[in-house]
């Protein structure tokens, strides 16, 4: 059986952003399968009181946070552009990345999203973006038309309960059997457990 990671992301999640980008080549290079798992944020942080990103909450962690992006960008040789506003509404994203069966097909298109919404500034709320998503992704338009899909409605509600039965908080997280890491820079401990799994 082929060893694998679990990748829960929220598509408004700036760090999300920079693991999304380097966790499949990553993850292949140690022999690898990267499960891409789509969740909202907003119910769980509801549920410790808050009604916005921790980063527009506490602008100190919000300037610093986007001082943190400038660095680990340029680092990685990554665009940067602040998307207004922020933090961008991912829940259409969310539910075509759950319509999409196969994984290195979510990949990409996990990508392309992550690309527009940080890479160019574009918001990923409007479809005209998520169709060029799509195509960029080498996935027909029409897939469009799943994000009104009872079925992949419940199917998003249900990913985010599961992420919060399994202790999650944040994003990106990522999950080897029960073992929880949060953060980009948790990446490669959770890559390494699962090589020794």
């Amino acid at each position: 059986m082929q060893r694998r990671i679990q990748f829960w992301f929220e598509f408004a999640s700036t760090y999300s952003y920079l693991s999304a980008m380097r966790i499949e080549e990553a993850a292949a290079q140690q022999g690898l399968d990267v499960e891409w798992h789509p969740f909202l944020l907003g119910p769980i942080f509801a549920a410790q009181g808050w009604d916005n990103s921790p980063f527009n909450i506490y602008p100190a962690k919000g300037r610093y946070m986007w001082r943190d992006m400038e660095r680990l960008t340029a680092q990685r040789g990554l665009p940067l552009c602040q998307p207004d506003p922020f933090p961008q509404n991912g829940l259409k994203a969310a539910r075509l990345t759950l319509a999409i069966k196969d994984q290195d097909q979510k990949g990409r298109f996990v990508r392309a999203v992550y690309a527009a919404e940080f890479a160019d500034g574009r918001n990923v709320s409007e479809e005209s973006v998520l169709v060029d998503c799509l195509k960029a992704a080498e996935l027909p338009a029409d897939l469009m038309d799943m994000t009104k899909d009872p079925e992949i409605k419940e199917a998003l509600i249900a990913q985010t309960k599961t992420a919060q039965a399994k202790g999650l908080f944040g994003a990106p997280s990522f999950l080897v059997g029960d073992e929880l890491f949060w953060g980009d820079d948790r990446l490669d401990d959770a890559l390494r457990l699962a090589t020794e799994i």
